[in-house]
């Protein structure tokens, strides 16, 4: 047990282990939240309980369950029972020594009058998510470092598959080139099935496909590489004809003047794209967020100090985690330097989107810096 302190909020650092609760919080917290928060296995996401000793030390006034995925800038209260506004300033302040960037707070359980006398903004709800997804209605922010980044829709990719059109989908809607109602699973699935590399998106055959859907817009490719790419895993004789493909997404490539950058798109050239009004559909690796490494795509868009602003379209609810999670979730810069690497021998790809250009401007600009 670890004791802290940010004056005016005392407070302790308590593991939490699933199955088990404390006696001065079962006193505390109602049977429904307690259960909730043992419904699922939270230990990848470190959890923990952010307590307050109550007046004469002997009980807890106050308590909140409080986790976040590894390698990220915030922490998520999950709930907080007892003297909720007192155990919201203390994972706050919690937060602040940690040197974080934000907490969030998911809304089963908060009030819109304690959200808003602790601070916290409330997010946009989700437009849409997996079938299996489970998380609460509502969400809320509180930035401790930093501007605020604007907020993007989140829109939750409604297969295992499809990330990389939703992450494009997103960045339009965001840049106002798509009408927010237009995101939906038939825009989904029909940005997908232009730059799928089946099932997979590849770096340049969603560039592409973003080309074809909005060629006003400047696209620019990232890839290190020139060998065909997420392949890996498959037999020799499926990777043939995808290869195929990959090499006709080349040709069309140059044929319609997207730029095919060789170099690695670093994150001092990530923050440069956003502090450009452009934004960056980034592959990476879900080992350190998740525990498993599989390539996927994320959307860059805000930067604060020391992190950059991502929207991810998948949530493991298998451990507790949500909407609230992957939505406006900032990285540190070394750790998405870490992310970007892909694959055994590794590689790295992006794409990045700027604003529509006039009438008579190319439509592509350039894609290294």
């Amino acid at each position: 047990m670890q004791s802290q302190q940010e004056s005016p909020v005392k407070y302790l650092v308590v593991p939490f282990e699933t199955g088990t609760s404390p006696a001065p919080l079962k006193r505390l917290g109602p049977h429904e939240v307690l259960e909730r928060w043992h419904a699922v296995d939270r230990s990848a996401h470190g959890p923990h309980l952010v307590v307050v000793p109550d007046e004469n030390g002997e009980g807890w006034a106050a308590a909140a369950l409080v986790t976040a995925r590894p390698h990220t800038a915030y922490l998520k209260i999950v709930d907080a029972v007892g003297d909720v506004s007192t155990a919201v300033a203390a994972v706050v302040a919690h937060a602040r020594g940690l040197e974080l960037a934000q907490v969030k707070w998911e809304g089963w359980t908060a009030t819109p009058e304690d959200v808003a006398a602790a601070g916290f903004t409330p997010l946009r709800p989700p437009l849409a998510q997996a079938e299996e997804a489970a998380g609460p209605a509502a969400g809320h922010v509180r930035w401790l470092r930093g501007c605020a980044a604007a907020e993007p829709p989140y829109y939750g990719q409604t297969t295992h598959f499809t990330c990389g059109a939703v992450t494009a989908l997103v960045a339009q809607a965001h840049a106002g080139t798509l009408p927010r109602d237009a995101l939906d699973r038939r825009a989904e699935l029909t940005l997908w099935r232009d730059a799928t590399n089946f099932p997979a998106c590849e770096p340049v055959g969603l560039g592409v496909a973003v080309h074809r859907a909005w060629p006003s817009s400047t696209v620019g490719i990232h890839l290190d590489t020139d060998r065909p790419v997420l392949l890996d895993h498959l037999p020799e004789s499926e990777q043939e004809w995808r290869a195929h493909l990959q090499g006709m997404s080349r040709a069309d490539a140059a044929r319609a003047g997207v730029p095919i950058g060789t170099g690695r798109l670093s994150v001092t050239a990530i923050r440069n794209a956003i502090g450009r009004r452009e934004q960056v559909l980034l592959l990476v690796s879900l080992a350190a967020m998740q525990g498993f490494d599989v390539p996927h795509w994320v959307l860059c868009h805000g930067t604060v100090p020391g992190a950059v602003v991502i929207e991810d379209p998948w949530a493991g609810a298998a451990v507790g985690d949500t909407w609230v999670d992957a939505h406006l979730l900032p990285v540190p810069d070394r750790s998405l330097d870490t992310m970007s690497a892909v694959s055994a021998d590794p590689f790295h790809g992006a794409v990045t989107i700027g604003r529509p250009q006039p009438p008579g401007a190319s439509p592509s600009g350039p894609a290294d810096e």
